[in-house]
């Protein structure tokens, strides 16, 4: 017993020294922690905000310079954040960051968007014919052709989207938008966000903070997340975020946390190194597209499909809720002050739809953001985290107010929600003929159905709808506005920044696509070497014109080979458009940084190709053997191959359409072809098409080769000359650099021609109205009803 119980008293006094070394270790830790950070303090602010205090690998605290922040660094940085609640770990790191601004009283941006009369009308086409059908598309062309040119009249009638819609999105509540679908609500967000269709007329005032969308830049100040999943095949999540995040910038962070740690150091407060290294990492560029992606994608529940392409219908990725959530990160990684989120729930389970509303609603209440969330059915969850509700029915603003007075604004109107019924279902049918009736509640006046625009007055007299009429006639003091809060740059990074972003993507996809340009090139040498074979001979002959004849075929031959092996630029550049159109909306980049990285991609490659096919076909045809020639005579076919790139692409752009830009690629090779000066000599052209011949670049090309061969050693000097007559071809040997300098000059103005098609036309395949002639008449007896858009790829849209 007595060796018992002092075992016993041995084992204490061990366990108590083992804690006080262990106490002592922490002390210690603590110690030298602050002791960094105070010397962290002493620096000026330029080099503090590159700066942070971070445990290195023998355990102690060491100052670290943001830019050699590595992935091991942001990896501890992560797993630190994820220790702070594992239940709200996402609540916790927004509060704690906004309690180390609350500390020093700095106030952050805010946003208050305000609507008031605004109507959006569209123009419908009436009749039969607007159904899309195969026959009735070519009738709209025909159509559409008349009536550009007057001749015909299609039968157009303005339909009201919107009507008189007024109210206000507050900062720091969430609000969510309901209604029936044709109801208006995707046309209301993208009004509010600036991004309204050119098709549709807009009247009204739209404000934030009190100043109109004009006098600032909507497209960075406000988010729209579209409905539709449009995103590049090749690209995995990760690279699809990280390029939203470098293209988005990180506005006015920087900024901001300058005045922080300049406020910290005055007060002498000293930051939690952690969450003081992960917001300078945020904000720090070279560093933010990191460590702002890996946010984003652990907040979404991505990070299991990080590194997996998105794909499409023709390659296997991620899942169409996955999808949905990238669409949805694309735009949470920026850095602007309001949301306007489109059925953001589609595709998606109530568990991840929760989660994902749940953390915008933090987002919000923290830092007092802004945030308007259109969503068709929400769970009853999902409905309890919203603040206010807004409900459109027809076009008109039904209710907007909060969540919970909304059934009681019902009962107003002589309707009231079922015990077990969801409330979110429950106004979505109360706007329905179909199912209003069940809800009737006054058993002292028979039902009638009630349309919407009786709801929408009977909020305008209803007491929340006064009080919303009293905000709106009280303008917003513009002396609040935060000088942050709104965005006056177009784009969120230096042009240079946007280049190499661009760049590094079109190179990532370059190699996701290596098979093919692979097998375009094997294709192209197989080409060169059935060339070589045909016009290879035992004896070269160089001896008569006819002879110079067949090695004039062999060149052209040799430019139809090039020329066809850029005819895959089309359809690769067209699947891309609809990604640019989309970030073009978003201000992401110039068209020009789009266009460009292609040209840049593609000129090595063009490059190597056609040496190749220069070293396959010029020796077994045998041009002539001075390496003067051989350099001349690949350097004229290296830029055909330019040049053949720049043009399929040029045309890509101006058509837009797969179809269309088949047919318009299939033309510009024969006119390439027709007009090349070997089918047709200069002498045989019809003066009327002489414009075709003279802008044909194939006709400098087969020029300048057959000068540079057949003024050469190789041929007699009057035989040479001879030849190149035969064919109408000029003689001066200084037309072999008019032909480099013409090939220089086509490459540069088809990518010019490009950067402006992409800056200035729309997407091909425009969303237009279509209603019968029937639906017309009801129009006007029904005092302007909301018909859905249909999709309908008409002579109009290609303008």
């Amino acid at each position: 017993m007595a060796h018992y119980r002092a075992s016993s008293e041995e084992e204490n006094l061990m366990n108590r020294n083992s804690s006080r070394q262990n106490n002592e270790e922490e002390d210690e830790q603590e110690a030298m922690k602050y002791a960094a950070i105070e010397q962290l303090q002493r620096l000026p602010t330029y080099d503090r905000a590159r700066k942070a205090v971070l445990r290195g690998i023998t355990g102690g605290f060491k100052e670290i310079d943001m830019k050699d922040l590595g992935f091991m660094e942001r990896r501890e940085l992560f797993d630190k954040l994820m220790t702070l609640d594992d239940e709200d770990w996402h609540g916790e790191y927004l509060r704690r960051l906004k309690s180390r601004f609350d500390r020093v009283s700095l106030d952050l941006p805010t946003i208050e968007v305000r609507f008031e009369d605004m109507n959006v009308t569209a123009e419908a086409y009436a009749g039969s014919k607007v159904v899309p059908t195969v026959m009735n598309s070519y009738v709209t062309i025909v159509k559409g052709v008349g009536n550009k040119t007057g001749v015909l009249r299609m039968e157009k009638k303005r339909i009201s989207i919107l009507k008189d819609v007024s109210g206000i999105i507050k900062p720091g509540r969430l609000t969510l938008l309901l209604g029936p679908p044709g109801s208006g609500k995707s046309t209301l967000l993208k009004a509010l966000s600036g991004k309204i269709e050119t098709g549709l007329k807009c009247t009204g005032k739209v404000t934030y903070n009190g100043h109109e969308l004009h006098e600032f830049v909507p497209e960075r100040t406000a988010a729209y997340i579209d409905q539709y999943d449009v995103h590049l095949p090749d690209l995995t999540v990760r690279e699809t975020l990280k390029f939203s995040t470098k293209c988005q910038g990180v506005g006015t962070g920087y900024d901001m946390l300058a005045e922080l740690l300049r406020r910290e150091k005055d007060l002498k407060i000293k930051p939690d190194p952690y969450l003081d290294a992960l917001m300078k990492a945020s904000v720090m560029k070279g560093h933010k597209e990191n460590v702002v992606t890996d946010y984003i994608l652990k907040v979404l529940g991505l990070e299991i499909c990080a590194d997996t392409i998105v794909g499409d219908h023709m390659k296997r990725g991620i899942s169409g809720g996955q999808k949905k959530r990238v669409t949805t990160g694309e735009m949470l990684v920026g850095p602007v002050g309001a949301f306007f989120m489109d059925n953001i729930s589609d595709g998606l389970d109530s568990s991840t739809t929760f989660q994902i509303v749940k953390c915008v609603k933090q987002m919000i209440h923290v830092f007092d953001k802004t945030a308007l969330i259109s969503l068709l059915q929400p769970p009853p969850e999902t409905f309890e985290l919203f603040d206010d509700v807004l409900i459109l029915g027809e076009g008109r603003i039904v209710y907007q107010g909060p969540r919970e007075n909304t059934l009681k604004f019902f009962e107003s109107m002589g309707f009231k929600c079922p015990a077990r019924k969801g409330i979110a279902d429950y106004l979505q049918e109360i706007l329905s003929r179909k199912d209003q009736e069940q809800y009737w509640a006054n058993p002292d006046i028979p039902y009638c159905y009630v349309s919407a625009k009786q709801f929408a007055e009977g909020f305008k007299i209803h007491a929340l709808g006064s009080v919303m009429r009293s905000q709106l006639a009280t303008p917003f003091e513009k002396w609040k506005n935060h000088r942050a809060a709104l965005t006056k740059t177009k784009y969120g990074a230096s042009k240079l920044e946007l280049l190499k972003a661009c760049l590094e993507r079109e190179w990532i996809l370059m190699k996701r696509n290596r098979r093919t340009f692979f097998l375009k090139s094997i294709q192209l040498f197989l080409n060169a070497f059935i060339v070589s074979v045909v016009f290879s001979q035992q004896k070269k002959y160089h001896s008569t014109v006819e002879d110079g004849i067949i090695y004039m075929g062999a060149i052209y031959l040799e430019m139809q080979m090039i020329v066809f092996s850029g005819f895959f630029e089309l359809p690769m550049t067209i699947d891309k458009l609809p990604v640019f159109y989309k970030q073009r909306r978003f201000s992401f980049y110039p068209s020009w940084a789009f266009s460009l990285p292609a040209s840049i991609i593609t000129f090595p490659l063009s490059f190597f190709e056609v040496f190749f096919v220069v070293l396959i076909t010029y020796f077994f045809i045998g041009y002539d053997l001075t390496i003067t020639s051989f350099l001349r005579h690949y350097l004229v076919l290296a830029l055909c191959g330019q040049m053949s790139y720049g043009l399929f692409r040029c045309i890509a752009a101006v058509t837009r359409n797969h179809v269309v830009s088949n047919t318009m690629g299939c033309l510009a090779v024969m006119w390439l072809m027709t007009f090349s000066g070997y089918v047709l000599s200069r002498n045989q052209v019809h003066k009327w098409l002489t414009w075709a011949y003279w802008t044909s670049p194939l006709m400098y090309i087969q020029t300048a080769i057959s000068v540079n061969e057949f003024r050469s050693k190789s041929w007699e000097d009057g035989l040479g000359v001879a030849v190149l007559k035969s064919r109408g071809f000029f003689v001066e040997t200084y037309w072999y650099w008019i032909g480099i300098l013409a090939l220089i000059m086509s490459t540069i103005l088809s990518n010019i021609i490009t950067s402006l098609c992409l800056a200035f036309l729309k997407q091909y395949g425009v969303s237009k109205i279509a209603v019968s002639r029937d639906e017309f008449e009801e129009v006007d007896s029904s005092n302007g009803k909301e018909y859905s858009t249909t999709k309908t790829e008409s002579f109009d849209s290609k303008a």
